[in-house]
């Protein structure tokens, strides 16, 4: 019975999802069409942004706690010769979730490093589009893989409740492997947000960007 019920539960979100995939072209609507939906993009724009703020206020939570957790890690160790099982994954766990939650709000800031040595010799136009090939390209496949290559693990630890192989360990390993999955959703809708907004840019409706950091700061030496 609790099997069936964690399939169904998979079943509809994985309908719920392929429900949510027209959203995407959105941003090549906005292209074709301008003005058309300006209104309703400059809306769901806001909506994934305050979304992976929230996000990423979380896995500055999680930061903090790995900071402690970590000293009191390598206090125990060295101080008292004592080691626990349940708190090394839980730093392991509190990394991890950092990581997986922050990306997104990364990606809204900037935050990322790029590795594109030609982006910042494109004016606003080419930054744009190079936006949106990156998200249509990389960004979106990527993260459906993800999603597609984690659901049957996903499925099976939810039904097994999966927790640490170790008799000391932390029994939350199912809550651990979630994040993937969140990862990936959080980072889909933020590039959906950087889509829509490199298409407005291009269409006039949204100012310019700031530029690069590494592009300003050439500016700053080059005067």
């Amino acid at each position: 019975m609790d099997s069936q019920i964690f399939l169904t539960l998979g079943t509809a979100l994985k309908w719920a999802g392929f429900a949510t995939l027209p959203i995407f072209a959105l941003p090549l609507i906005v292209l074709a069409v301008p003005n058309l939906l300006d209104g309703a993009a400059k809306r769901i724009i806001a909506l994934i942004d305050r979304m992976s703020g929230t996000a990423l206020g979380a896995a500055m939570t999680c930061g903090v706690l790995l900071i402690f957790l970590q000293l009191v890690v390598v206090l125990l160790r060295y101080a008292f010769g004592l080691s626990f099982t349940w708190l090394n994954e839980a730093v392991t766990y509190a990394f991890a979730a950092m990581f997986m939650l922050g990306a997104a709000g990364a990606l809204r800031d900037g935050a990322h490093v790029r590795v594109d040595i030609l982006r910042p010799r494109f004016g606003e136009t080419g930054r744009s589009w190079i936006e949106l090939a990156g998200a249509y390209l990389l960004l979106f496949p990527i993260c459906v893989r993800i999603l597609m290559t984690s659901e049957a693990g996903l499925a099976r630890s939810w039904m097994l409740l999966e927790g640490s192989r170790e008799s000391d360990g932390l029994p939350i390993l199912y809550l651990f492997k979630t994040l993937v999955p969140v990862f990936a959703v959080l980072l889909m809708a933020q590039g959906l947000s950087e889509s829509l907004k490199a298409a407005l840019r291009l269409t006039g409706a949204l100012p310019p960007a700031e530029p690069d950091n590494a592009l300003a700061s050439g500016e700053r030496h080059g005067a």
